[in-house]
């Protein structure tokens, strides 16, 4: 037991700056109070308790190939099955797998991260491979898989939906690449075995204009339409919305998570987060490609700030910034799955302890920290 004391606490979904005691006790807050000591004392005069953070969108198993293919297209980059990624992927040995990714955990731990939604290829396979290399980190990834029998023109839809009932054995849920790869009986089949387990369904839509010019051409629907009429519960980067589509995504029940360091190094855009935010939506942040980006989330939310200031000649809130690193879970299904509480009474002690520097602490966050500021990583029975 130990009680964190003298910090200013974000608090709550809405994270409010609050001065408050936190006892935890097992791996929980059991109790917060402006009097409250028990056990072990930490004194952080004054630094700023946040929420750790989730990376919304990752894809971890790129992290054997750091940097390689810069300056080619997104297709050349990731589009499977031969993109410079999946090559890589197909000739990485296990070994080589599980320590590229192990290194990419610790880079997310060392810099606040506790939790992270990854996009996993190589079927049940690559499932297995990051939950070992997962081991003895103290870090939660949330595993997205896929199969091969997902793609192609005519798919064996018997083999398909048994791929991925297997799948969903050993997965938090199923993410194909994009609408561009899987027909509409494959995304079907896909939202639906993952309703019936409450599992997790989700899409790249949106990413680059080609693939939106190429949906509405060949089925007379944006790449956004698709993913929220097939119901997918996640909708990642939605970078080159077209018409009303930001509209459907804010009337339906689909999770959003952007990208903006991984479209900026694509050249594909710019996410259109502050009209995102004005409709309602509470998008998630996500690193994207260890290839492309470093998993590290302070770097994604300061690039962030500063790249939507320029393009929308207005400011960010950096108080809803912050919330797309922490406590913008989304729908049931994610939430249920994630499990990524907030700082309150009674939930798993997941916080990060950053050294202040200003009196506005979303901003000291999101401005100003970088990874050697944190001063503690409280991730439930551990102190990093």
């Amino acid at each position: 037991m130990f009680t964190i004391t003298n910090g200013i606490i974000l608090k709550g979904h809405n994270l409010v700056p609050t001065k408050e005691n936190i006892v935890v006790d097992d791996g929980k807050i059991i109790e917060m109070g402006k009097d409250t000591l028990e056990g072990k004392i930490i004194d952080v005069d004054g630094a700023i308790v946040c929420p750790s953070f989730i990376n919304g969108h990752i894809h971890i198993g790129d992290s054997i190939i750091k940097d390689e293919g810069y300056g080619l297209s997104l297709s050349e980059m990731v589009k499977p099955p031969n993109g410079v990624k999946h090559r890589a992927l197909a000739d990485a040995s296990d070994d080589e797998l599980i320590s590229a990714m192990a290194d990419s955990m610790w880079d997310m731990v060392n810099s606040g991260t506790t939790h992270f939604i990854d996009y996993r290829e190589g079927g049940i396979r690559g499932v297995k491979l990051l939950k070992k290399a997962s081991e003895g980190i103290p870090i939660k990834p949330i595993i997205l898989g896929r199969d091969d029998s997902f793609y192609g023109e005519d798919p064996d839809l018997r083999q398909v939906r048994i791929a991925i009932r297997k799948l969903l054995k050993v997965a938090d849920g199923i993410a194909p690449s994009g609408f561009g790869e899987i027909t509409d009986d494959v995304a079907g089949l896909i939202v639906e075995e993952c309703s019936k387990q409450n599992k997790i369904s989700s899409i790249h839509v949106a990413e680059s204009e080609s693939n939106q010019i190429e949906s509405i051409e060949k089925f007379s629907k944006s790449e956004i339409e698709k993913g929220v009429s097939n119901n997918f519960s996640q909708l990642v980067h939605l970078t080159n919305p077209k018409n009303n589509d930001l509209e459907l995504v804010s009337n339906s029940s689909s999770n959003v998570v952007v990208c903006p360091r991984a479209n900026a190094t694509l050249n594909v855009g710019v996410c259109r987060l502050n009209e995102m935010l004005a409709m309602g939506i509470k998008p998630l942040l996500g690193t994207d490609n260890v290839m492309l980006n470093s998993p590290n989330m302070l770097r994604e939310l300061e690039f962030t700030l500063k790249l939507m200031s320029v393009y929308y000649k207005d400011y960010l809130s950096p108080l809803k910034l912050l919330q797309m690193a922490t406590t913008n879970i989304g729908c049931h299904d994610i939430n249920n799955i994630v499990q990524k509480t907030p700082i309150n009474e009674g939930n798993c002690a997941e916080f990060v302890i950053f050294k202040s520097f200003s009196k506005n602490p979303y901003l000291n966050i999101c401005n100003r920290s970088e990874t050697k500021n944190i001063l503690y990583i409280i991730n439930k029975r551990c102190i990093v």
